[in-house]
C-alpha cells in the first residue's frame, strides 16, 4: 500500500503530503450553517474515536466543514478532504458529499484511541465520489425477522461504507412484516408461520421444525427506521411483493387469490402456485391500499413491487382471470403478469413513484417506466431493454448473493464481479443506476448468522459500487480489510475469518492477483 490511509471503499485519488497536523483535546472546528447536522456526525465520531469532541466555534476552526459550489464536477455525493499542518478541511457540494468525507475521516481517526491526549495524522488530499448513484444491501425479512436494532445496526454499517440504498423485502409467502391499517389481518394472520423449513427439501416433504416464527414492523417503527436511514443519507427501498410470492398476505385475505380456499403462511421455502387472483378487480383495490400506505412511510421516489417467479396454474384454471384475458383481448396468461404489473406501477407514477421489479418483468408490453432489478439469466433480454431506455440494477445471483456458502460465492468473486451487461458498448451503460447484495435469509435465524453471511464481502460490494474499476486491485483490496477487520470486531460484528471466505483453491493466490488476473482465473 502507497498511500498513507487504508480506506475502504478506495477513493478516487489520495495523494499523500507534507508533513502532519497534531490533533490533541483542545481541537475546534467550524462549519457553514447547512452542515449543522453534519456537524453533529462529526462529533460523533471523534467521541467514539477518542473520547471527546471538538468545541465549536463561529470561524477560523482548525477542522472546517463546508459546501463548496465549485466542485460540481464531483457531483452530489462527491467531497474534497485534505490534511495539512494547518488543520482538516472538508468540502463537498452537499451535505451527503460532506457526510461521506466524515466518514473518510472516521477511517483515518484511530481506532480504540479514547483516552489519547493526541494524535498525529499525516498530511493527505483526497477527492472522492462514487462510480454509480445506487449502492445497497437487501434484506429479506419475510423469512426470519431480525427487528429494529438489527436494521440500524446494518444502517450503521452502510453508511460507513458509504452505501446508499437499504432495499427492505417486507413480504413474501413465509411472513408479512409491515402494519397496514387498512387490512390488519396482514400482521394478525400474515405475520405469523407455525414453523419453519429447515432445508431445501422442505419444499418437498412440508415438514418444519414446529416452532412458530413471527414478527412485523409497525409504523412507528418503520417511521424511525426510515429517519435513522435519512439520517445517514441512505434511501430506504420497501419490497412489497406481487402477484406471487404473496401467500402470507393470501392467508390473511383468502379471497384474493384464485380458488379462495383458506391457507396457511407458508413454512417452506420455494415458489408456491397460489398467486394474487388478477381477475378479481378487489386484488386491485386491496394493493393500491396498501400501497398507499406504504407511500405514506416510504418517502423516497421507489417502491419495488418484486414480480419475480410467478406461477401462472392457478390462472389457467380461474374463471375470473380468463374472463379478464377475454376483456383485454390476451391470448395466454403470460399477459395476465404484464396487466397487473402495468397497472400497480401507472398507481405508483401517478402518486409520485418509480417502480422496481425483478428481471421477470421484461419483455413486450410492459411499461417502461419500471426500472428492473437483474438477477439471474435473460441477460440478453436485459441488453435488449436497456437500448431501449431502460434502468437497470444489478443483483448478479452467482456474485453478489449473500446467502450463499463462499464455498459457491468466495469474496474474491464478490470482489471481482464487474458491473455490466454483456451485448452492451460502453456508451450504453449509462443505465446501469448500480449494484445491490441481497441476503435471502430462509437459513438466516440470527445475528450471528447474518453477520457472518453479509460480512466481508459487503465490503467487496460496497467498493465496486463506489471504486472505479481502475482504482480497484485484489490483493490491495485485501490488505486493507485485514486491518479493516479491527473495525468490524469494535463494530462486534461477528464477520468470517479468513480461513473461510475463500475455497482453498483460490488459498495459494489470494492476496496476489490484480482484477484483470482474477477475471482472467475464472475465464478459464
Amino acid at each position: 500500500m502507497d498511500y498513507p490511509y487504508p480506506i475502504i471503499p478506495f477513493p478516487e485519488k489520495q495523494i499523500s503530503g507534507e508533513g502532519s497536523f497534531l490533533i490533541t483535546s483542545q481541537l475546534t472546528f467550524s462549519t457553514d450553517q447547512a452542515n449543522q447536522e453534519n456537524a453533529a456526525w462529526l462529533q460523533k465520531i471523534f467521541r467514539q474515536s477518542l473520547g471527546f469532541e471538538p468545541g465549536q466555534i463561529p470561524r477560523g476552526g482548525a477542522l472546517r466543514l463546508s459546501l463548496d459550489p465549485s466542485l460540481g464536477e464531483l457531483g452530489e455525493e462527491g467531497y474534497q478532504l485534505r490534511i495539512d499542518s494547518t488543520g482538516i478541511t472538508i468540502l463537498g457540494l452537499t451535505n451527503a458529499g460532506v457526510f461521506y468525507g466524515i466518514q473518510t475521516l472516521a477511517q483515518i481517526l484511530p481506532l480504540g484511541g479514547a483516552g489519547l491526549t493526541e494524535v498525529d495524522l499525516p498530511a493527505v488530499e483526497i477527492e472522492d465520489r462514487p462510480r454509480y448513484p445506487w449502492r445497497g444491501l437487501m434484506l429479506d425479512e419475510s423469512r426470519h425477522f431480525h427487528g429494529t436494532q438489527a436494521v440500524k445496526r446494518l444502517l450503521d454499517v452502510l453508511a460507513a461504507l458509504k452505501m446508499n440504498i437499504f432495499h427492505w423485502h417486507l413480504t413474501d409467502d413465509q411472513g408479512w412484516r409491515i402494519e397496514i391499517k387498512g387490512h390488519p389481518r396482514l400482521t394478525e394472520i400474515g405475520s405469523v408461520r407455525r414453523g419453519t423449513g429447515q432445508s431445501i427439501f422442505s419444499m418437498f416433504t412440508g415438514r418444519d421444525d414446529r416452532n412458530p416464527h413471527g414478527g412485523f414492523y409497525t409504523q412507528d417503527q418503520i417511521r424511525e427506521i426510515v429517519a435513522y436511514a435519512a439520517e445517514r443519507q441512505i434511501t430506504v427501498v420497501p419490497e412489497i411483493e406481487m402477484p406471487g410470492h404473496s401467500v402470507a398476505a393470501l392467508a390473511a385475505y383468502p379471497e384474493l387469490s384464485c380458488r379462495g380456499e383458506p391457507l396457511e403462511v407458508r413454512t417452506a421455502i420455494g415458489i408456491s402456485k397460489d398467486v394474487y387472483c388478477v381477475g378479481n378487480e378487489d386484488t386491485f383495490t386491496f394493493l393500491f391500499e396498501i400501497l398507499n400506505e406504504v407511500i405514506e412511510l416510504f418517502p423516497g421516489k421507489y417502491i419495488h413491487i418484486g414480480g419475480d417467479e410467478v406461477p401462472r396454474s392457478r390462472w389457467k384454471r380461474c374463471p375470473k382471470c380468463q374472463q379478464r384475458m377475454i376483456e383485454e383481448g390476451y391470448s395466454e396468461e403470460g399477459d395476465l403478469h404484464r396487466y397487473i404489473i402495468n397497472r400497480v406501477t401507472e398507481f405508483l407514477a401517478e402518486h409520485g413513484r418509480e417502480a422496481i421489479g425483478w428481471n421477470e418483468n421484461l419483455g413486450e408490453g410492459l411499461n417502461p417506466a419500471m426500472i428492473i432489478h437483474y438477477w439471474f439469466r435473460g441477460e440478453q433480454a436485459l441488453a435488449d431493454a436497456v437500448r431501449r431506455g431502460r434502468r437497470v440494477v444489478l443483483s448478479p445471483f452467482l456474485d453478489y448473493y449473500l446467502d450463499h456458502s463462499y464455498n459457491l460465492t468466495p469474496l474474491s468473486r464478490t470482489y471481482a464481479y464487474q458491473p455490466g451487461i454483456k451485448g452492451l458498448r460502453e456508451d450504453q451503460t449509462s443505465s446501469i443506476l448500480g449494484v445491490i447484495a441481497p441476503l435471502w435469509t430462509e437459513f438466516v435465524p440470527n445475528q450471528a448468522r447474518l453477520d457472518y453471511q453479509v460480512f466481508p464481502r459487503l465490503l467487496a460490494v460496497a467498493e465496486t459500487g463506489w471504486t472505479t474499476i481502475e482504482r480497484k486491485d485484489l490483493g490491495d483490496f485485501f490488505a486493507r480489510y485485514r486491518l479493516f477487520q479491527k473495525r468490524l470486531a469494535e463494530w462486534g460484528i461477528a464477520f468470517a475469518r479468513d480461513s473461510q471466505v475463500e475455497p482453498s483453491r483460490w488459498k495459494r493466490i489470494f492476496g496476489k492477483l490484480t482484477i484483470a488476473q482474477k477475471q482472467s482465473k475464472i475465464a478459464e
